[in-house]
């Protein structure tokens, strides 16, 4: 992407321990575009001596000055961090998808840390901890109240350590206590298999610098397993996102040469870049083309994009390009919903801002932001739908998030929809903690019981698909298939409503 404004695109639905951001730029800070304010600047000089020489205790200048910079930049969004020195460390190994942990993904919870899931083969999965465990102690420190960053950096370490985790079950309801030896965490970024002959399913758990390579690939070995491929099925369920350019070339992948893929709209002209399917937009070196090994077939080959509430960021780039050239059917529930952009400024050698410069929109000019994109086909992970549909937190959700682009974070329509949901979660929280049992587990991701794959297949095999709401069934055409694999076709009207 030389000559352009590196932007990436991450959001934590769930963050790794060990991974809270995965973007690698490289911009410079730009100077101040506006006088500073010499009022406010002298009521700051006046609280930082009133603390240092009145507070009961002597207090470092220098957290005095970090903690400023932290409240003026965690007050803007959900997504712009200052990052310390060992924050800015951990952040620029974050790409690789190693990290020393336990290996779990989480999200805040009623004050308390979730395990949105365990990594497969992690520590944490090893130990028996399972996803829905609400984490209440690390050690002798208790989570309530305590900020999601400091908890990640609690279960950090050392490789061949061991952390105490107390964890509250509901199904069974219970509570124990786990002790996890912290180990190297390899993330898997891209893994699939054929699952049916002449059908593939691909699955990006989050996009890695290595993704697109990885993802290549894995589509190599597809079509030398099966020249004939019929179908692919493109999982991104709960891919929280991560690298803008791993986005564009997943999306690159599927689209004629030159397609856009996603713009970008910030304030400083930089900002405002348009992301095509050409590689100095998705290759990480000059002159080389990671998708030049792909077969032709893969421009054409019907496809179906499996999305949920965890779909995110980077994810929902992939998916809005593809179903607005109506390259692919979208299966699944609405996305996440994160429709902003974040560059990281470096401060100096050890210290760097992650700010949000921009909303990215896709080819057909939507904004993303706040609303995700609605599916094609609506299908839960259940025949019944989704149990627990109104615990999941989306970006909406954020009371200081930026807002849609024509509606701000406070207007009453959102407000509204806000005291809607969260009236919805807690009626669900009151019904699981009254009679758990009634609450299932769901499949796991490719299983043979996975439903949103099994529909996902049917309909790539012109069967019928079973969609909600009151398990409606949509009859798969083949004419219908077709249009879902028109590689020459231009941005349309949306096919996603909000």
């Amino acid at each position: 992407m030389a000559g352009k404004f590196k932007i990436a695109a991450w959001v934590g639905a769930g963050v790794l321990t060990g991974a809270l951001a995965t973007l690698q730029l490289q911009a410079m800070a730009r100077g101040s575009a506006s006088p500073l304010p010499l009022q406010e600047l002298q009521q700051f000089a006046a609280v930082y001596g009133l603390i240092k020489a009145d507070y009961f205790e002597p207090v470092q200048g220098r957290k005095l000055v970090h903690d400023a910079i932290n409240g003026m930049v965690n007050g803007l969004d959900p997504h712009s961090e200052y990052l310390d020195v060992k924050d800015y460390k951990e952040f620029r190994e974050s790409t690789s998808g190693k990290f020393v942990g336990v290996g779990i993904e989480i999200a805040p919870k009623d004050g308390l840390i979730e395990v949105v899931s365990p990594i497969e083969g992690s520590p944490a999965a090893h130990a028996g901890i399972e996803a829905g465990d609400l984490i209440t102690r690390i050690d002798d420190t208790s989570v309530k109240g305590l900020p999601l960053d400091k908890a990640v950096k609690l279960m950090r370490g050392k490789p061949g350590t061991k952390v105490s985790l107390t964890l509250m079950r509901k199904n069974p309801s219970r509570t124990l206590t786990l002790v996890v030896t912290r180990e190297e965490i390899h993330v898997e970024s891209v893994r699939g298999r054929i699952v049916q002959p002449g059908y593939a399913w691909v699955r990006i758990s989050q996009f890695q610098s290595e993704t697109l390579p990885e993802f290549v690939s894995k589509l190599d070995a597809f079509y030398k397993q099966d020249p004939k491929l019929k179908g692919v099925v493109l999982d991104l369920r709960n891919d929280p996102g991560g690298l803008l350019e791993s986005a564009v070339g997943v999306a690159s992948a599927f689209l004629p040469p030159d397609a856009a893929i996603v713009s970008t709209r910030g304030q400083i002209p930089e900002a405002n870049v348009t992301y095509r399917n050409t590689p100095s937009d998705y290759s990480r070196v000059v002159g080389e083309d990671p998708l030049a090994s792909l077969p032709a077939a893969v421009k054409s080959v019907p496809l179906v994009v499996l999305v949920n509430g965890g779909s995110a960021s980077a994810s929902e780039i992939v998916t809005g390009a593809l179903q607005d050239y109506k390259r692919a059917s979208v299966m699944g529930e609405p996305t996440f919903g994160k429709g902003s952009v974040q560059t990281v400024l470096p401060l100096g050698p050890d210290t760097a801002l992650k700010l949000t410069t921009a909303r990215y929109y896709t080819p057909n000019g939507e904004s993303i932001q706040a609303r995700g994109i609605t599916p094609n086909y609506m299908v839960g992970p259940l025949p019944s739908g989704d149990p627990y549909a109104a615990l999941r937190m989306r970006e909406v959700d954020y009371k200081n998030q930026i807002g849609t682009g024509k509606l701000s974070a406070s207007s009453p329509q959102i407000e509204r929809e806000l005291q809607r949901q969260e009236e919805a979660r807690r009626e669900l929280e009151a019904a699981i903690e009254k009679d758990p049992a009634r609450f299932p587990k769901l499949p796991a991701y490719g299983s043979k019981q996975d439903w949103q794959l099994e529909q996902a297949l049917n309909l790539l095999q012109h069967k019928a698909v079973v969609t909600e709401p009151a398990a409606k069934t949509v009859a798969s055409t083949p004419a219908a298939q077709s249009s879902a694999a028109r590689p020459e076709a231009k941005p349309s009207e949306p096919a996603h409503s909000h």
